[in-house]
């Protein structure tokens, strides 16, 4: 009979296959144990916390507190042996109010994560998960960052008969996005600096193109960070000089060639054959 021996894994194999899976689900490892989560603006995550022993913590303490400006801590969670800001508990922060919950059937196996529905752009920081009646008292610490990709907008802001001068606008994408032109096979196009300004994380950025040939063309903006890449696509019509010049020279060509196929003979017909006298 057939079998398979499953072979061990090295430690490296390990951190490798550990550090895809994360990956996959938008949580990235940072430096110096803090966990890293990526999520668009709107959607719900999943903010992971859980004791490494698998310790029952129902009748446990944790809290979630989330890093404010001036080193001042915003209330996300609090847990008590059962209670908590959804059934008594008052404190929790306005932001968080109504949006964040806790996995009950999840406590006797150690997991302390926390969900928060419909994310904001507010929500990204810094955020920390504490036991402090545990001995020794254990802290972790996870970074949100919640990213918002708006689509571009094009417009043309001058034109004339041989070119066309386009401009991509894309206003309140965060994290900063990579933005591009390509043509209509996909190529990126040589353009001019972007103009980029920031407020509060959220960046606006306009990059400027001046096109010389009929074509379609696509302004491209690519979030790495959140895995996000959105379009908008124009069609440029050139018509001027330039076009109708190679135009020209099309049709010079095509009538030389029918020339030479015609025997040589200029006029392009070839003579009759003269009667038996």
């Amino acid at each position: 009979m057939l079998g398979f021996k499953l072979l061990p894994f090295t430690p490296l194999e390990l951190l490798s296959l550990f550090s895809c899976l994360l990956t996959l689900t938008g949580t990235i490892l940072g430096h110096e144990g803090v966990v890293r989560k990526v999520v668009e603006d709107g959607s719900d995550v999943i903010l992971p916390c859980s004791l490494s022993n698998k310790q029952d913590i129902v009748g446990a303490v944790f809290h979630w507190k989330k890093v404010a400006q001036k080193g001042q801590r915003q209330e996300v969670f609090f847990y008590d042996a059962g209670r908590h800001y959804k059934n008594g508990l008052d404190g929790q922060s306005e932001q968080f109010r109504g949006r964040v919950s806790h996995f009950e059937d999840e406590l006797k196996h150690g997991n302390a994560s926390i969900s928060i529905r419909n994310t904001k752009m507010a929500d990204s920081g810094n955020y920390t998960c504490a036991f402090p009646l545990l001995q020794p008292p254990q802290t972790f610490y996870i970074e949100l960052v919640v990213g918002a990709a708006p689509e571009p907008f094009i417009r043309t802001l001058d034109a004339s008969e041989d070119w066309s001068l386009l401009q991509c606008e894309v206003r309140g994408a965060s994290p900063q996005p990579a933005v591009e032109w390509q043509d209509g096979a996909g190529n990126r196009l040589p353009a001019e600096e972007p103009q980029v300004s920031e407020r509060g994380g959220s960046y606006d950025i306009t990059l400027n193109i001046t096109v010389k040939k009929t074509d379609r063309y696509r302004c491209v903006v690519e979030q790495e960070d959140i895995k996000h890449r959105v379009t908008s696509e124009t069609f440029v019509h050139i018509s001027g000089p330039r076009q109708q010049e190679n135009g020209l020279v099309h049709l010079e060509n095509a009538q030389l060639n029918g020339r030479i196929s015609s025997c040589g003979d200029p006029s392009g017909v070839l003579p009759e054959s003269a009667e038996a006298s």
